[in-house]
This record gives C-alpha cells, sequence and structure tokens, in this order.
C-alpha cells in the first residue's frame, strides 16, 4: 500500500493545479453525460492499482445484481492522467455520472460544476469519519472508504537503549521531548541521520506531510475564516517559528534536506532511529521487526500533534443523465461491509465504525487501531476552498526552499502574496 499511497500523494499537486485553470471556463451542462444505453458509466483513477480496483469492481458487480433498474459500468484511468482526463471531458460535456476524487481537490471541483451535492445521505455519512467526507459551502459532495494516516515510526529497543520516552496517543512527544530523542540518538552514532522526514518526496507530500507542522505551531496555509489571505497565519510569528525549525533540522544534521527514494527500507536497513511516514508503512515496518515495531503520534509543537486528512472519495457529476441511479449506487456502497472491504484491500484505516469492526487489525485493541485513533484526534483536511491546488504548489515550493536556505519570512511572505493574489484574482471563489 504505501507505493500506491506515496504515489497518490505525489501526484495530486501537479496534476491538480493544472485542473484549476481547466475549470476555471469549463461547462455545465450536458444533461446526457455518463449514460449510455441505460448503464451508468464510473470512472476511477485505479486503472494501476489491482486491489482497490478489484474491491470496486466488486462493489458494482453487488449493486447490478441488487436490482434491475440500473447497470454501472466502471472505466479505469492511469492514475498519472486521471485528472486530465476529467478536465477534459467537462469541457466536452462528457462526464462519467460517477468518478472519484482526491479530497483535497472536492472544494474545487464543486466550484467549477464537476459535482452535483450528494443527498439523502446524511445519516449514513454521519458515521464517516469527518476527514472522509468531502463538503463545500454547507453541502456533502463526495465520501471515501478510507483515510491515512501519519506517524512517527521507531523500534521500541532503539528508543529503550537511549533512554527516550515511548509517546502515547495521549502523552505525545513536546518539541523539547522530540529535539531531546534526537539529540540522543545523534550521538548513540548509530545512525546516519537520527530521523527521516521523507524529504525526498515530491508534489502533495509536502502540504500533506509538513503543513501539519505548521498548524502545530500555531499557523495555517491560509485563514479559513472566510479563505480570503495567507496573511498572518502563513507569514505570522507562529509560521515563522515553524520555518526555522523545519531549516534547522537539516542544518542540525537531525534529518536530511533530501532523503532516499525509499524511506521506509532506509530504516529498516538502520540508517535511521525514527521515520516520519504513513501508516501504509505498517504492514512492511512489522513484518520486519515484529513486536520491536511501535507507531506514535506526530509532535506537539505547541497546538498539539496534527496529521494530514482526507484521501481519495467518489462523488456524484452534475451533468449526470441519470442521478438517481447515481446516487442509488452511493447509497448502497456506503454500506459498512463495503467501505471495510475496500479498506481492507487497501491496507488503510476504515472509514466507519462498523467496517473497521471487519478489518483484521483496525477492530478495538487491534494492532491498526492506533492509526484510526490518530485519524479521529489529529486529522486536518487541508483547506476548503477552490484555492487548494494553487496554496498547495505555493506552500511546497517555499517550504522547499526554506529546508534549501532560503530566509524563512521573506519566503513565507512572498507565498502569502501569490496566495493572496490568487484568491482575489478569482474573486474568492464566490
Amino acid at each position: 500500500m504505501r507505493k500506491t499511497t506515496r504515489r497518490a500523494l505525489v501526484a495530486t499537486a501537479v496534476v491538480a493545479a493544472t485542473a484549476t485553470l481547466a475549470l476555471t471556463g469549463c461547462a455545465t451542462g450536458g444533461a446526457g453525460a455518463g449514460t449510455s444505453g441505460g448503464q451508468i458509466v464510473m470512472w476511477t483513477h485505479n486503472a494501476g492499482n489491482k486491489a482497490e480496483l478489484g474491491a470496486i469492481q466488486s462493489i458494482v458487480t453487488d449493486f447490478n445484481k441488487s436490482q434491475s433498474k440500473y447497470t454501472v459500468k466502471v472505466q479505469a484511468f492511469p492514475q498519472d492522467s486521471y485528472n486530465q482526463s476529467v478536465t477534459a471531458a467537462a469541457a466536452s460535456k462528457k462526464l462519467p455520472c460517477i468518478m472519484d476524487i482526491d479530497g483535497p481537490n472536492v472544494p474545487n471541483w464543486a466550484w467549477a460544476g464537476y459535482l452535483a451535492p450528494l443527498t439523502g445521505m446524511d445519516s449514513t455519512l454521519s458515521k464517516f469519519l469527518p476527514s472522509t467526507v468531502g463538503k463545500y459551502n454547507g453541502a456533502t459532495y463526495s465520501y471515501g472508504f478510507y483515510d491515512v494516516a501519519l506517524a512517527m515510526i521507531s523500534r521500541k529497543s532503539t528508543l529503550d537503549a537511549a533512554g527516550i520516552r515511548i509517546p502515547t496517543v495521549d502523552k505525545p512527544w513536546t518539541q523539547t521531548e522530540f529535539q531531546d530523542a534526537l539529540d540522543k540518538l545523534k550521538a548513540s552514532g548509530k545512525f546516519q541521520y537520527p530521523a527521516d522526514f521523507s524529504t525526498g518526496s515530491t508534489g502533495e507530500w509536502w502540504p500533506y506531510a509538513y503543513s501539519p507542522f505548521l498548524q502545530s505551531f500555531g499557523g495555517d496555509l491560509i485563514n479559513r475564516d472566510g479563505y480570503k489571505t495567507a496573511d498572518g497565519v502563513l507569514n505570522g510569528a507562529k509560521a515563522v517559528d515553524w520555518a526555522k525549525w523545519f531549516r534547522g533540522l537539516v542544518t542540525s544534521n537531525d534529518i536530511s534536506a533530501k532523503s532516499g527514494a525509499d524511506p521506509v527500507a532506509d530504516f529498516l536497513n538502520g540508517k535511521t532511529g525514527i521515520l516520519y511516514d504513513g501508516g501504509w508503512a505498517a504492514d512492511q515496518v512489522r513484518t520486519a521487526l515484529k513486536d520491536d515495531a511501535v507507531f506514535l503520534p506526530s509532535v506537539d509543537l505547541g497546538k498539539g500533534p496534527k496529521i494530514g486528512g482526507a484521501s481519495w472519495q467518489w462523488g456524484v457529476s452534475k451533468t449526470c443523465g441519470n442521478t438517481a441511479g447515481a446516487l442509488a449506487y452511493m447509497k448502497f456502497a456506503a454500506a459498512d461491509r463495503y467501505v471495510a472491504q475496500v479498506a481492507k484491500a487497501t491496507g488503510t484505516i476504515p472509514a466507519t465504525d462498523g467496517a473497521a469492526a471487519q478489518v483484521p487489525g483496525y477492530q478495538p485493541g487491534g494492532e491498526n487501531a492506533i492509526f484510526r485513533d490518530f485519524s479521529k484526534k489529529f486529522a486536518e483536511v487541508r483547506p476548503v476552498t477552490p484555492g487548494y491546488p494553487f496554496i498547495a504548489t505555493t506552500f511546497t515550493k517555499a517550504a522547499q526552499d526554506i529546508l534549501n536556505g532560503a530566509d524563512p519570512k521573506s519566503t513565507l511572505d512572498q507565498a502569502v502574496k501569490d496566495i493572496d493574489a490568487n484568491q482575489k484574482s478569482n474573486n474568492y471563489f464566490k
């Protein structure tokens, strides 16, 4: 699961930024889109992911057998070209009826007229993790079967030998404790770097993984009260403190400015003592380390631990020619058994408690239940604004520049100017 999830994160910001431009002028007509000969067309990005595609196809098969009124047909695309295929279809009024969407892009797609609100599902979706339900302007547009969670990963033996406290959900490491842990691991002389923050990754990984640290300091990517400006939250005192801390991890040789291509392998090979990565690495780590593996909450940098929330979700297009059929499928697929089926296939966090009870390891007390706890307590969805794709790429550039030595304050000031100009030029996406 790790490789697939990593690719999803890497791809999002680049293609989403392109989608923002394409969406601005897209049409929203086309009453017959997404249907042909009684069929309801579904698009997915999972052409290269046999396990997830198989789980989705199984749900579709069950739905088609459950009634005779509607027939859903799956069309799978390679992830690298999926968003471009969607934007092209929108421009020509040929969107499918049902499609999957990367969670952070939902506001952009809803604003641009891609998506129709999901009606009659409020009671069902109230049982889903909040980060798995896509909302914009008070309406619900999507839901996902799963989420993923970031964690600090280490060996119990490593921490015990260095005299480092093992943090818990209720008592995570403070900034001081985390730095003390890094210092002790460095002093042991056993590691190339005390920690690996997976800084060799690109694209959406940067806002997904590193803006939660900014939020834990007390800053954010944009002021969420109106989404009109990033001034004061992305370049204020707390944000500058975050930037100095982030850069300081490199100058102190606590992390590498650009980690290796496979941070999990580097950690398992003993190059690093602590790995900041996703729950998708759990199976690989446990297989190698057995009971010595520990999965720890992110660091409390002042405002509590924060981790990114929202993964791939499903929605109905605004141009669907058979909205009733599409919604019937969406309601059918939201059952716990299907949520569990997809989460199990992908090795991710089931979106509902009922589904979690059906997935080995995610039931209460299970070895993976800790990731659901992280998601419930610490997940922060990325800014719910159609301008998010631009915000993501702007933050990514600023964070990379800072990590490579750029002045924190001036770099963040420029990011704020760029973000504010984009929000304003789009009339704040009203």
